[in-house]
């Protein structure tokens, strides 16, 4: 890689590790429309583009959600009896979501993000204040909301936080705890994922050298490193934030992602 591809890179990563560790997000939703944006101006085959960002997204997500969690839990803010009872449902999940992305063309699958991460920013925008009596459902509701996480997250490449954190802000969990609860179930969803999208990779002709099924190794190196350095930045700043902004500021960001990939699946 040229310097200025790694320079591109590390600010990249930077951006979405401190973006990661704020919002809840993993990043993925950062860094996917980067990611594209770069594997396109390098040259890489249009059909494989957004395939491959979304598995190296993924697999920065394994570094970055670690980071970030760690922070987190130093504020007493992670709800771990939560993370375990949606872990199962996002493992299964995670790992079916690649599969599907895999049988859809590079446009169409541009085009599913994009709807996605606009329902989520919506969702925070309008600020509906959910019902005083409602909950988190049981085991088994649970497992299954896990299991709609993660192929929602392994299909886009992102760890979760555009669905997890809007789903148990209305089932009445505090948004700094749905954040940092959305950190820590970024491992699994990675975990899964990236083994996923390694497998069903495998066997694709085309890929760049150093690809790893549809994973970019050199990409995946150089964003990880950038951050895991700023995730726990991104985290602390969280805490700092009223919640109000911190939702409007998690919609931003994902309306301008959407419109991007919304042109990306259209041109």
């Amino acid at each position: 890689m040229d310097w200025t591809l790694i320079a591109a890179l590390l600010a990249m990563g930077a951006f979405g590790g401190f973006c990661a560790g704020l919002l809840g997000i993993g990043g993925g939703m950062i860094l996917v429309p980067f990611i594209t944006m770069i594997f396109s101006a390098k040259g890489f085959p249009p059909e494989v583009i957004v395939h491959m960002a979304i598995a190296t997204s993924l697999g920065t997500i394994l570094f970055t959600s670690l980071s970030s969690v760690r922070a987190h839990h130093l504020h007493g803010a992670v709800r771990w009896p939560i993370v375990a009872l949606l872990a199962p449902g996002i493992l299964v999940g995670s790992w079916v979501g690649p599969w599907i992305g895999k049988q859809l063309p590079a446009p169409t699958l541009a085009l599913v993000f994009a709807v996605f991460i606009s329902f989520s920013a919506t969702q925070m925008l309008l600020n509906r204040k959910p019902a005083a009596g409602r909950e988190l459902p049981g085991s088994a509701g649970m497992f299954a909301a896990g299991g709609v996480i993660g192929v929602l997250a392994g299909l886009l490449g992102a760890g979760g936080g555009f669905i997890s954190v809007p789903f148990m802000s209305w089932c009445n969990v505090k948004i700094h705890n749905a954040v940092a609860t959305s950190a820590a179930l970024g491992f699994p969803i990675a975990l899964a994922g990236t083994l996923s999208n390694v497998y069903f990779g495998w066997n694709v002709t085309g890929l760049p050298q150093y690809s790893l099924g549809f994973v970019y190794l050199p990409a995946l190196a150089v964003i990880a490193t950038a951050s895991v350095m700023l995730a726990p930045l991104g985290a602390r700043t969280a805490h700092r934030l009223p919640v109000q902004s911190l939702k409007k500021m998690f919609a931003v960001v994902l309306y301008c992602l959407a419109a991007y990939m919304l042109w990306k699946a259209v041109r």
